[in-house]
């Protein structure tokens, strides 16, 4: 089927927009195959806004005369649309067909399956070209920009074909002294086939952190020795690695009853398992919206928005994703250790603490393009499926299937470090919106399909744009930029402490009288820190690294300046 054929009414004159904060605007309404267009159509400084189909996660219609009744004169509707960034609109169209069909074609429009259907394949800027490279990173390119690897360390092709892991890319980092053999069967031992392989090594002391799935020791505790030689060669001599296991220790019991299971200690002897239990799936999901209902109701006393607040339970979400990665950084900063990190399927709590540990730990990661490089490596190539889990946001009416928020609670965590310190991410905030809001729908092909098998086969790299290589483009990153950033090559060790944790009010509360007042506020700060370089002259703009504690407070007589905000 044809997407045109999906549209039943293209054009309504005289529909009426109404969005917060601005008047009630009359104008033309039309609905193409990935997009709806409003434009007031005045003949001087015309106004236009354009949503994509994709961006839009519910509709609510009421219609006059919707059961039959003679149709009245003037008979209209009103489209109330819902959107994955959580802006909410209204459309009020005059005629009733009308105001049906246009529904009907937003609802059709909106959750096209194909991806080939999708408009990151037709989306085609002038100043952009699908020749060349494409992406930031890859798993060639870390291990050689990475020598403290080359020793100990290879690169394996074993899924070249992704039929040893599906959700793997076609290279991984293994240690040296484990033949491809040996990963194959690992991998049979392994859910869905996530051998544990290398996400990140210390940039000082060698440790690394690993990730994996779950073993299948099952009921009757099997055990395989390829994938206890594999871990044995990951701590190479060392007295001891740690697992961190992202499920309750009664969780990872019942688990062996379905196939499941964990390490046990009598075959991975030196391994120490560590629980942190981390929510998941549906649960996440509806936490995130009964935080986004809780922010969408401005009638709620203080007291009584405070309390649905609280019973989200998001916030412990974001609590337990930082403290555990907190935990993971201790083990490889503090106590010398490398670690292994699995839950069950290893494709989202998994992801989400090995990424924010490496933030953590890593003064190349807090950089613009080192943080979107990790992001690409250890969430897109890594087999996070975004495309079932970010198939709907907070406010659609469908039914719940593989729907899970685990990339937006990482962006909360990391605009929790970010706020906590100001100094020590070169990128912003507006990074941070910006990729919330891709990752449920882009131009670009970045976070479309579930792992690099399904992106290969649709022909993503070779049909689509590159989201961070478009963000790192000179004219785009400056508005990403962090004005006051300091760089350090210290970890920086985030609050996890209740006071400590905030609301990521840009966020959830964007289209918000308060969200507006920062965005103006922010604008301000970067026109004084631009004054004040050019004040301070070229060597002040020199960022280079930080080795101590006390140099996270720079810029004194600029913060004197801010603080006037």
């Amino acid at each position: 089927m044809e997407l045109s054929e999906h549209i039943k009414t293209a054009n309504v004159e005289d529909v009426t927009l109404r969005r917060p904060f601005h008047p009630a605007l009359r104008g033309t309404l039309c609905v193409t195959s990935h997009h709806l267009l409003f434009s007031d159509r005045k003949d001087e400084d015309s106004w236009q806004l354009l949503i994509l189909l994709r961006n839009i996660d519910a509709t609510e219609k009421s219609v006059e005369n919707l059961f039959g009744y003679p149709r009245a004169v003037g008979s209209s509707g009103t489209i109330t649309i819902k959107c994955k960034d959580l802006l909410v609109l209204q459309l009020e169209i005059p005629g009733m067909e009308e105001c049906l069909n246009i529904a009907s074609s937003i609802e059709a429009l909106s959750a096209l399956e194909s991806v080939t259907e999708m408009y990151p394949f037709f989306y085609r800027p002038s100043h952009l070209t699908l020749h060349g490279p494409w992406g930031l990173s890859s798993t060639e390119k870390y291990y050689k920009q990475t020598e403290r690897l080359w020793d100990r360390w290879r690169v394996s092709t074993v899924n070249s074909d992704y039929s040893v892991c599906p959700s793997y890319p076609h290279a991984v980092i293994v240690p040296r002294e484990v033949d491809d053999e040996k990963l194959v069967q690992s991998a049979r031992f392994r859910q869905g086939g996530r051998f544990p392989v290398l996400s990140y090594c210390h940039h000082r002391n060698g440790m690394v952190i690993m990730r994996s799935s779950q073993p299948l020791t099952g009921a009757n505790r099997k055990r395989c020795k390829e994938d206890e030689l594999l871990l044995q060669a990951v701590i190479d001599g060392s007295l001891l690695g740690y697992i961190i296991d992202l499920r309750s220790t009664q969780q990872a019991q019942q688990a062996r009853m379905t196939g499941g299971g964990f390490e046990s200690k009598s075959c991975y002897s030196h391994w120490k398992r560590i629980h942190r239990h981390h929510e998941r799936g549906k649960v996440l999901q509806e936490s995130l919206i009964k935080l986004v209902e809780a922010c969408s109701d401005p009638s709620h006393s203080v007291d009584r928005w405070l309390s649905k607040l609280e019973n989200s339970k998001w916030l412990s979400h974001v609590h337990s994703a930082l403290s555990t990665a907190g935990l993971v950084v201790e083990c490889v900063e503090r106590d010398g250790h490398s670690v292994l990190v699995h839950g069950s399927e290893g494709t989202d709590s998994t992801l989400l603490v090995s990424s924010l540990a490496q933030l953590i730990l890593d003064p190349a990661s807090r950089t613009l393009t080192g943080f979107l490089g990790l992001l690409e490596r250890d969430w897109i190539q890594a087999g996070h499926p975004f495309q079932q889990r970010c198939a709907h946001s907070a406010y659609s009416h469908a039914r719940l299937k593989q729907e899970c928020p685990s990339f937006l609670l990482l962006l909360d965590c990391v605009w929790q470090v970010w706020r906590q310190f100001p100094l020590a991410l070169e990128f912003s905030e507006a990074l941070l919106l910006r990729l919330a809001q891709e990752v449920y729908a882009s131009n670009y092909g970045t976070f479309l399909c579930n792992n690099e098998q399904e992106r290969c086969a649709a022909g993503v790299k070779e049909n689509t744009h590159c989201l961070f290589q478009s963000l790192l483009s000179p004219d785009i990153e400056e508005q990403y930029l962090n004005p006051l950033y300091e760089p350090t090559d210290l970890a920086i060790w985030p609050s996890v402490h209740p006071q400590s944790l905030q609301l990521w009010t840009g966020l959830f509360l964007r289209w918000t009288e308060y969200a507006q007042n920062m965005e103006e506020a922010r604008e301000e700060v970067w026109s004084i820190v631009k004054e004040h370089r050019e004040r301070a002259g070229p060597d002040r703009t020199n960022n280079t690294p930080s080795t101590h504690c006390d140099t996270l407070t720079p810029f004194e007589n600029l913060m004197d300046e801010l603080t006037i905000l």
